[in-house]
């Protein structure tokens, strides 16, 4: 079996040679001539696999080791029996660490408590629904819109985007990108939703560039329609709006999902899916070992009993400022900042000590251990 392979994705070499004969590419080297050998392909968003790059190829299966299947043409796919599989809920875990901290990080700088705010969790799938808990667990009034869920599901557990819009204090969003239907989300804030807002709410992006409107967005910013936003994900990456960049008050190089551990699921999945396509043994898959952090214990006894424990031990495991200033220090660099992003573990690889009953309660609820 041939397979070509991204050579970012991590966790892969010296594994899915167990599989196959792997060449592996930068993302940006997919064609048709380098891979029109191989069955299978192993790939990332940077090339958009399509009848340009397929046709009169031997692929017969692609692996994207990304929650977002955008990238792949799965109409063409399905025409030509070419089996696709995306990773769905791989880095869920990472992009609620990164919604969470940068909530706390931007409410020390605005001046309130997240406990005391209500925010709006547009899409309730994989992420949508841990970030919703984790905001939960810490306090907060949680509005839930996935219109798709709500149509297909009897219960009262979702409320309008109107809804949203009138009474969040805080918008995060989690819906894939979809460009047309029913339930379109390509440019869902745009400047009638912008207008539209009661509260001048912060807006936060972890999912598709494209499900803002640029423009609409800092226009927003300009005339005070939101009162701040926190932005991983923008449209024409890796060329970002630069403007747009330095208006925003956090601002990072789509890098929410890029935890060891989602990082991991996802490699995890895409050999998956490829020993139950070829029935082959999976022994190999459970060579993939994250590293551990650097501090892995938290101990909250030399904290400031003034300060929230809690967040500071969020904090401990992820701050999005350091994130922040290596974009806006080489914003240039969008695409290398995410290629060789440093070590980051999730809450569970992490234990506490000497936390109070009711820290370890909230703790515990996030996924920390004690």
């Amino acid at each position: 079996m041939k397979i070509v392979a991204d050579k970012n994705i991590p966790y892969l070499k010296g594994i899915v040679e167990s599989f196959g004969d792997v060449t592996y590419l930068d993302g940006a080297a997919f064609s048709h001539e380098t891979i029109k050998d191989a069955e299978v392909l192993i790939v990332r968003t940077v090339t958009r696999f399509d009848e340009t790059l397929l046709k009169d190829t031997a692929v017969k299966l692609i692996c994207s080791a990304t929650i977002g299947y955008d990238h792949i043409d799965t109409a063409y796919c399905d025409r030509h029996s070419i089996v696709w599989h995306n990773a769905p809920g791989c880095n869920s875990g990472s992009v609620q660490q990164y919604v969470i901290s940068s909530l706390i990080t931007i409410a020390e700088k605005k001046g309130f408590d997240i406990k005391d705010k209500t925010i709006g969790i547009v899409g309730v799938g994989n992420v949508g629904k841990k970030v919703a808990r984790a905001c939960e667990v810490l306090g907060m009034k949680v509005l839930l819109n996935d219109p798709p869920r709500e149509a297909l599901e009897e219960t009262n557990n979702f409320v309008s985007l109107q809804t949203i819009m009138e009474q969040a204090d805080i918008i995060t969003f989690h819906t894939p990108l979809i460009k047309d239907g029913q339930y379109k989300t390509y440019y869902l804030a745009d400047q009638s939703f912008f207008s539209s807002l009661k509260r001048r709410p912060i807006i936060i992006n972890s999912a598709r560039g494209g499900i803002i409107n640029t423009q609409a967005i800092k226009e927003a910013m300009q005339n005070s329609s939101i009162s701040g936003a926190i932005i991983d994900c923008w449209e024409n990456e890796p060329t970002i709006d630069l403007e747009y960049m330095n208006m925003v008050d956090i601002a990072t190089p789509h890098i929410a999902g890029y935890s060891a551990d989602g990082k991991a699921n996802a490699t995890r999945m895409s050999l998956d899916a490829i020993a139950d396509f070829y029935k082959l043994d999976k022994t190999p898959i459970s060579k993939i070992k994250e590293p551990s952090p650097d501090n892995p214990i938290i101990d909250l006894n030399p904290l400031d009993v003034s300060d929230n424990r809690v967040y500071s031990s969020i904090l401990n495991t992820y701050n999005p400022m350091a994130d922040f200033s290596r974009l806006k220090t080489a914003p240039n660099t969008f695409k290398e900042l995410r290629n060789s992003y440093p070590l980051r573990r999730e809450y569970f690889a992490y234990h506490i000590k000497n936390a109070s009953d009711e820290e370890q309660k909230i703790l515990l609820q996030l996924g920390f251990k004690i």
